[in-house]
């Protein structure tokens, strides 16, 4: 027999791929996807009618899904309200799910009202017609156990259940309503408000016509297994009425472009020829093959490597200051917890990634927007040849991410067991931004910069350091085997020569190198001027708070993580240490150079996945303590949303304290949202049944804060044989090519920007949030920093309790010194602290201020002694 085909109306939520996932799974179904509104499906347009019959007619049933908005709103529910309107000889099978189900409640002529509180990541008992005789035609939920699931709402249906007397309630809460006679309930869920219960429908069913709903989520990680035999019971039902009906049925595929498909095993691949994104995956770069100058930059390099033991004393900045002296450019991957952490590997980062000679590297930059990405190179060693870049065009359907895939494709290395995590390969950032365009959602004004949203380097020289092994391996990517061993040993005698290698040399290697400072000694520190601070403004934060809270009572989201930005103005020293920007400075001397600023953040807030970043025209220093997404070469896929914080204090000092202050309602909703928000993103890539929680809502400890985090792994589809259809050998083949293509950077590509980052479902909270942020870009914060080395691993960080500048926000102004009145002229350079915390119905104002301003304590601080 042939598989099931089911049609999932998507209307833009976040947990879609979850459902999607469950049918596939639960039913053994083929499921196809159908935003609610495909362009080729215009209700205005003629034979809207005979389009959408003729469709539905190519399934044997159809679901239609969460969302945010209101089912009063046509542009909200799309397709769905004609689904329910159908001429009788032309219906088909619908299961409706949250807005679904509110669409459906609409429909019979319910009424759709806000909740007193929205329920958003809260788990409750459903109380389900299991054993009603009178209703096992159609009841869905007969002979289901009792169970629990999640609820993400803050609208629900009344259809009059509050006027029911309470000694009335068990002997009318199945029965159709007078003035509703379609609406029949199947399930609800009582709310204690305190002053009364509020009795919220959970299911029902249409009682004339095969239409089905449920309010609850049957997807969530939190939904009880024992509750999908509610999925099957409605299959069941659907196929029933099929057939009791003589249903008509087209079994010939349609021809919607806008139809798509979750990849569903090792040899079955999305729609052919796209990638995971919808993209033409055949449609490659010439660039990518040409013989230019920098699209041969890597090509057919070696791996080879050299470990020598890491004396105890010596740190991740420590190294760098000894090799890498006057540079531009630097990407450092920083544990600075590592050795501080008491609690293990999985809490702390194991390794620390120093790129070397990051000058000399091609970068890739691409700003959003744009159809075109920037190959770049400096050759400071060919001072000749200058600064060479090339334009590299996209045709129609192309993106950054093609091209990425395509260039690492061609330089993809072979990694042993006992390697180290990166081989070499990409480096970089990406910002907030670049997820928005991924998603769809667009600034409302023009961008009056040309700054890169992502900028990777293709990394041929580093250092990794082994926290736990107390090991460096030097490293690179070279064209013969034996190329790089000159190199490596030039580096190990550096190391090894210099004063602050040897124990007990430090104070005079410091002294030595405060004689090189670059700040000409005649001129008078006094006419540097303090640095500017500008907080966000605490009444405001709180209002927009408030407006975050409107925005969910109304059923646009269910979670909105809300930012602000802190900027700080103050004199430049860029001009001063261009050609030295490690060089230390005393106390009291001219500002902090960047790694000052640096040495200083990791001191006072030491993170498993910090760094400091010089590229593209950013610097970007970091204390994240959030991993947002580690891959390996073989398909494994990891994320760990972080949700709930709380910093460490003289009333908070130990794990079991912090515990019972994030094991409440609110902190485990928050993470829960997000958790089954990058369960989609990862069914996105890695398809139906790939996807598991192995942690879910754990707090782990952190040097200056308690986290609560969760794990959620996909595995991206292999090549083996694991399925039982008959196709074709060629067939076969063309989608297990398809499958190969997909790597860490499909995932990446498609979790962007971080769920953690923006709540759910993503796309309307982000619109949202640009809303009511004031259409402020968020820039680096918010964005990701990490690598994808040459054989296929990843790691990658959500730029938090960071601060950052760019090379191009600077100006000039004139200060006077104190002791002599004269004016002098200098530039002022602005860095940006972005800050910010998950709103939800439960927040309270107050409550999400201080969360803002204690997660922006961190990072100001390094300005402590400039204000």
């Amino acid at each position: 027999m042939s598989k099931p085909k089911i049609l999932f109306i998507d209307a833009y939520d976040s947990f879609s791929n979850n459902i999607v996932s469950l049918l596939t799974t639960t039913l053994q179904a083929d499921v196809d996807i159908l935003p609610i509104d495909p362009p080729e499906l215009q209700p205005q347009a003629p034979n809207f009618t005979q389009k959408l019959t003729s469709l539905l007619r190519r399934y044997d049933a159809v679901v239609c899904g969460p969302g945010p908005g209101s089912p009063d709103l046509p542009h909200d529910v799309g397709l769905m309200r004609y689904v329910w309107d159908l001429e009788p000889a032309h219906l088909a099978p619908v299961l409706g799910i949250c807005l679904g189900f509110q669409s459906l409640v609409v429909s019979c002529g319910g009424i759709i009202k806000k909740l007193k509180t929205g329920l958003h990541g809260m788990i409750r008992e459903i109380d389900h017609a299991a054993e009603q005789p009178y209703l096992n035609e159609g009841n869905i939920f007969y002979g289901v156990p009792p169970f629990k699931a999640t609820l993400y709402h803050s609208l629900y249906a009344d259809i009059g259940q509050e006027s029911i007397p309470a000694n009335d309630w068990t002997a009318s809460k199945w029965c159709s309503p007078a003035h509703l006679p379609d609406i029949v309930p199947l399930a609800w869920v009582y709310e204690n408000r305190g002053d009364y219960i509020e009795r919220i429908l959970m299911g029902m069913k249409h009682k004339t016509r095969p239409f089905w709903a449920l309010q609850y989520h049957p997807e969530s990680i939190c939904t009880e297994p024992t509750g999908h035999q509610v999925i099957k019971n409605w299959f069941s039902e659907a196929v029933r009425w099929n057939r009791e009906n003589r249903r008509p049925t087209d079994p010939s595929p349609t021809s919607l472009s806008s139809i798509s498909r979750l990849p569903k095993s090792s040899t079955h691949g999305a729609k052919s020829g796209l990638d995971c994104n919808g993209h033409n995956a055949s449609n490659h770069f010439p660039w990518v093959n040409s013989n230019s100058q920098l699209a041969s930059f890597g090509l057919n390099h070696h791996y080879g490597s050299r470990t020598i033991k890491l004396p105890i004393h010596i740190e991740v900045p420590d190294i760098v200051e000894i090799l890498q002296g006057n540079r531009q450019d630097f990407i450092i991957l920083d544990s600075a917890s590592a050795k501080a952490n008491r609690i293990g590997a999985d809490v702390r980062g194991r390794y620390s990634i120093i790129a070397l000679d990051v000058d000399e590297t091609l970068k890739l930059e691409y700003r959003t927007g744009d159809k075109y990405a920037t190959a770049r190179c400096s050759r400071p060693q060919k001072p000749s040849l200058g600064d060479v870049s090339e334009m590299i065009h996209f045709s129609p359907g192309q993106t950054i991410w093609q091209l990425l895939a395509e260039f690492w494709t061609k330089r993809r290395v072979t990694s042993s067991e006992d390697s180290a995590p990166f081989l070499g390969g990409f480096m970089g950032f990406t910002t907030y931004e670049l997820g928005l365009e991924g998603i769809g959602v667009t600034a409302h004004q023009e961008r009056q910069h040309n700054r890169p949203d992502l900028c990777f380097a293709w990394v041929t020289k580093s250092i990794v350091i082994d926290h736990t092994k107390g090991t460096l391996r030097i490293q690179q990517l070279s064209p013969g085997e034996s190329e790089g061993n000159g190199w490596t040993d030039f580096i190990i005698e550096k190391l090894l020569t210099s004063p602050i290698w040897s124990d007990g040399l430090r104070a005079d290697f410091n002294k030595r190198t405060q004689l090189n400072q670059l700040t000409p000694p005649s001129t008078p520190d006094s006419i540097f001027a303090k640095a500017q601070i500008q907080v966000p403004d605490a009444d405001e934060y709180e209002s927009k708070v408030r407006q975050c809270q409107d925005f969910i009572a109304s059923g646009d989201s269910y979670e909105l993580c809300l930012t602000d930005q802190t900027h700080i103005t103050r004199s430049s020293i860029l001009s001063a240490t261009e050609s030295c920007p490690l060089t230390p400075l005393e106390p009291g001397k001219p500002p902090q150079t960047p790694w000052q600023l640096y040495r200083s953040l990791r001191s006072r807030q030491p993170a498993p996945f910090g760094s400091f970043i010089r590229l593209g025209g950013a610097t970007l220093i970091s204390s994240s303590p959030e991993r947002f997404l580690e891959f390996s070469a073989d398909g494994l896929c990891s994320m760990r949303p972080m949700k709930g914080t709380v910093r460490k204090s003289s009333a908070v000092s130990t794990l079991a304290q912090a515990e019972a202050i994030l094991h409440v309602p609110k902190e485990e909703a928050e993470n829960l949202m997000i958790v089954d928000l990058v369960r989609h993103d990862l069914h996105g890539v890695c398809g139906p049944g790939r996807v598991d929680v192995p942690k879910l809502n754990i707090v782990e400890e952190y040097a200056s804060v308690f986290q609560m985090i969760s794990v959620v792994e996909g595995r991206l589809p292999a090549n083996d044989d694991d399925n039982d259809d008959k196709i074709s050998t060629k067939k076969k083949k063309e989608e297990e090519e398809e499958e190969k293509r997909k790597t860490g950077l499909d995932v990446l590509a498609a979790s962007l920007p971080p769920g953690s980052m923006t709540g759910s479902p993503k796309k309307r909270s982000c619109e949202i949030l640009h809303e009511i942020e004031g259409g402020r870009e968020r820039s680096l914060y918010s964005g990701v920093v990490g690598y994808m080395d040459a054989a296929g691993r990843g790691d990658w960080s959500v730029t938090i309790r960071s601060l950052f500048r760019w090379d191009d926000e600077t100006r000039k102004t004139t200060t006077t010194a104190a002791n002599n009145g004269q004016g002098h002229e200098q530039e002022v350079e602005v860095w940006h602290i972005g800050a910010g915390g998950a709103v939800t119905a439960l927040s309270t104002a107050e409550g999400e201020r201080d969360e803002m301003f204690t997660k922006l304590k961190g990072p100001l601080g390094v300005f402590d002694d400039e204000a």
